[in-house]
Parts: C-alpha cells; sequence; structure tokens
C-alpha cells in the first residue's frame, strides 16, 4: 500500500527500493499539444506527448522502473497545454518491484 497519498497527489516512498510507475493521460477535444511529465523530487525523470490535431481524444503514456529511496516524491505535472475536463480522464500507478 502507498502511504502518504495527498490532496495533492504526490506519491512518497514508504522505503527504499526499486518502483514500477506508469500513466496514461487522455485529452478530450482539445487541438493543442500536451506534455506531461513524471516529477521525481522536482526533476523530471519521463515524459508523454499528445499532439494530434484532428482527433477529439488522444492519449499520451510512458511508464518507468525507478529506484527511490525513502520519501522520495513522486507524481505528474502538466508541463505544456491543457487537459480539458481535468485530470478525470488520467491515471497514475505504482507498485514496488523489490524492496532494498
Amino acid at each position: 500500500m502507498f502511504p502518504k497519498h495527498t490532496l495533492t497527489n504526490v506519491f512518497q516512498a514508504p522505503r527504499r527500493g526499486i518502483y514500477s510507475f506508469s500513466f496514461h493521460v487522455v485529452k478530450v477535444y482539445n487541438r493543442q499539444t500536451i506534455q506531461v511529465n513524471l516529477m521525481h523530487n522536482e526533476y523530471p525523470i519521463i515524459s508523454a506527448f499528445a499532439g494530434d490535431q484532428d482527433v477529439t481524444r488522444e492519449a499520451a503514456s510512458n511508464g518507468v522502473l525507478l529506484h527511490l529511496e525513502r520519501e522520495d516524491r513522486l507524481y505528474l505535472k502538466l508541463e505544456r497545454g491543457n487537459l480539458m475536463g481535468g485530470w478525470k480522464y488520467s491515471t497514475f500507478s505504482g507498485f514496488l518491484v523489490f524492496p532494498l
């Protein structure tokens, strides 16, 4: 289980280990490009882009394995564009693969 999942949607690692994270973001009825970053302690680790101008819905997804220390923080940041409907069509998930 992930403790300290707050209203700001920040994951804080409960222990040192290897973690798997993935995210899936959908832009709806939006003709602009979006860029979403997975942030690790204020630094971008990976990004996903959606920028097709001729569709009403488009998804941007990515995933990563990370070595985290106890209390490292991860969250999604919308770097470019905007999400009509906010984050309600999006997911962010992760799990501990191997404790260290």
